[in-house]
């Protein structure tokens, strides 16, 4: 196959003008060729001109007898006849020959033999006579010759300005058929290439550049021809590419509205059943699964408990409500992790078989796990044959992820609360036992010596026996009062100071008597449990006031630097305190010191018989990032 020639646009323009520049040199050429032989020409009239005047010169120095001179002019005509006959380039001087010229250069040389001959006589008056004669013929033969040499010179000027019209003809045909090629190898081009990307701009991505030249213009189109159809075609991509990332964003959309949903339900839901239903609803929807099983294990993953379910049949609930390990291809425990595409035909068939009963095709099992804890399976079911994609399977690994963690915080919660309840009881039991429990065993002791009484007939032993009983009684209610106002008291997770103020204005209200606060220094807070140890040890300061002291005014000092110290003092009758020992019947200082050690505080005693007594709690130092810690912790209900 022969490749045809591929010509530049180099190439082309030099085609063009060549012709025009080997033309134009020829011409100049020519000219200055004619210029030469003009100027040859010119010099040769001149010095034919010359040698006229040297013969009248030496004429007129025979006639004059200045014969000495005669010989040099001799010699200088004979050079200007020799300088006409061969011409001299460096003048430059040429004669234009021809057989004219020649024939009239001729005679002119025979004249000059004769002349010369005549020159070289005897000088008399006859023969210069004679030789002005013969001078006069001689210089008409070099006007003839001159003449001959001019007819030469007037048509050489005719033929150059011939030639240099031409030339100005050829400039100007050069000049247009140079324009022309500009247009048609250039500009036309170009204009074609604008068009094609005024079209392109205008948004027709159709257009191309029709130029089937093999030059650079030729190429540029071809690569412009070759750039748009790549634009064509990555702008019919465009739409599809632009709708395959918005499904992509949809999806991200999607997933994200399944993590707030989600999260939103973990975070508000309080109750197992509301979370573990809401969860299965809001999965299926997730999913677009026709039924949804949330099973829970036990401890040793053997048992599937049905937890909660969606859109699966009646019959089948019934059936898997407790679903053993290795019953069905669901409940799983050694499964690997991570979601599991289970198609319910193709599978080994298992014992049970209800799934595929109830006309599902595919399972997608997604083990529960916590801290690599395996806490259950979440089971979908689908009527048609599925798979899922990798963001799926992320999506609801990261769902079931936030279900375990719901779980474990509802245990949690109630553990915690299982444990305050506790608490609150145990608290409830001891203060009961302590207070009470005490006066109870006190009036059923009082109750007997009334049988007693009543059966030995005496009765001044009745009379003290029933004031006794009627002092336990309203010991006893006063205990319950108190015990219930220690009950409703509630602290600041701040400042206790208005949970002491609080205490005291009851106190005044229950006794009447007068109650001081007075609060020192500026420490850091107490933790919440902290001050509810606390107040009941100053309410508790305060019912033995009311039961034993007789006071008439209460004063209650707390200092906060450099350690908590409290102290409450009155003006009461005191009591005896031996070594600090108290008996079996201070009920309430035993319950105070049993505070205070599970405090790890110290508990002072001061009485005097007569002077009053001071009960002084000294907590121990906190540490200061124990106390900024214990600051940070929810307010105690």
């Amino acid at each position: 196959m022969i490749t045809p020639r591929q010509w530049t646009l180099g190439a082309k323009l030099a085609l063009v003008g060549v012709p025009f520049l080997l033309l134009a040199m020829f011409s100049i050429g020519g000219l200055l060729w004619m210029s030469w032989q003009l100027e040859g020409g010119a010099a040769a009239v001149n010095e034919a001109g010359r040698m006229r005047m040297q013969a009248y010169r030496m004429v007129v120095s025979v006639a004059t007898g200045e014969t000495n001179t005669l010989s040099q002019q001799v010699a200088e005509f004979e050079r200007s006849l020799q300088a006409q006959r061969e011409g001299n380039p460096e003048r430059p001087l040429f004669v234009p020959w021809d057989d004219s010229v020649r024939q009239r250069f001729a005679v002119i040389e025979r004249d000059w033999s004769r002349f010369r001959e005549r020159l070289a006589g005897p000088a008399v008056p006859a023969t210069a006579s004679s030789l002005g004669t013969d001078v006069a013929a001689f210089t008409a033969h070099i006007d003839t010759f001159v003449a001959g040499i001019e007819a030469h010179l007037s048509r050489w000027t005719s033929l150059m300005h011939l030639l240099q019209v031409v030339m100005m003809g050829l400039a100007v045909g050069g000049a247009g058929v140079l324009v022309y090629t500009g247009y048609r190898f250039v500009l036309e081009p170009v204009g074609w290439l604008k068009q094609a990307i005024d079209r392109i701009q205008g948004g027709d991505l159709g257009a191309r550049v029709e130029c089937d030249t093999t030059d650079e213009f030729g190429a540029l189109a071809g690569g412009f021809n070759g750039m748009a159809e790549q634009l064509q075609s990555m702008y019919r991509n465009l739409e599809s590419r632009v709708q395959q990332k918005t499904a992509q964003l949809e999806e991200k959309r999607e997933r994200l509205e399944s993590l707030y949903e989600v999260t939103q339900l973990v975070t508000e839901t309080t109750a197992l059943d509301d979370l573990a239903q809401g969860f299965t609803k809001s999965i299926a929807r997730i999913a677009h699964a026709d039924g949804v099983a949330l099973r829970w294990s036990d401890e040793t993953n053997q048992r599937y408990l049905m937890l909660a379910s969606h859109g699966l049949p009646l019959a089948m609930l019934e059936a898997e409500h407790c679903l053993m390990a290795g019953d069905c291809h669901c409940g799983a425990p050694n499964a690997p992790p991570g979601a599991r595409v289970i198609p319910i035909r193709a599978m080994q068939p298992a014992r049970m078989g209800h799934c595929a009963q109830a006309g599902f095709e595919t399972v997608v099992s997604v083990p529960i796990r916590l801290h690599e804890r395996l806490m259950g399976e979440l089971d979908l079911f689908f009527h048609a044959r599925i798979d899922i994609s990798d963001a799926e399977r992320s999506l609801l690994e990261a769902l079931t992820a936030h279900l375990a963690s719901a779980m474990e915080n509802l245990r949690l919660n109630a553990l915690e609360l299982e444990a305050a309840v506790s608490q609150e009881r145990s608290f409830l039991a001891r203060e009961l036992h302590d207070s009470i429990a005490q006066s109870l065993a006190f009036l059923k002791i009082q109750v007997q010596l009334m049988r007693d009484a009543l059966a030995s007939g005496d009765e001044q032993q009745v009379q003290h026996v029933l004031g006794e009983i009627d002092t336990g009684v309203r010991e006893s209610y006063g205990d319950v009062r108190e015990l219930l106002m220690h009950f409703r008291t509630r602290t600041n997770g701040e400042d206790i100071e208005p949970a002491l103020l609080t205490t005291l204005r009851k106190f005044e209200h229950q006794t009447g008597l007068k109650a001081t606060l007075q609060m020192r220094g500026q420490g850091l807070p107490l933790a919440p449990d902290i001050q509810i140890q606390v107040l009941h040890i100053v309410q508790e300061a305060l019912s033995n006031v009311r039961k034993h002291a007789g006071a008439g005014q209460v004063w209650l000092d707390v200092q906060q630097q450099p350690q908590w110290r409290l102290e409450v003092r009155d003006d009461g009758q005191g009591f005896a305190n031996e070594n600090g020992a108290h008996d079996e019947t201070h009920v309430g200082l035993r319950i105070m010191a049993e505070r205070a050690e599970r405090l790890g505080a110290q508990l002072d005693v001061l009485t005097t018989p007569g002077r009053g007594t001071s009960v002084v709690l000294t907590l121990p130092a906190l540490p200061r990032v124990s106390a900024v810690s214990a600051d940070l912790q929810p307010q105690a209900a």
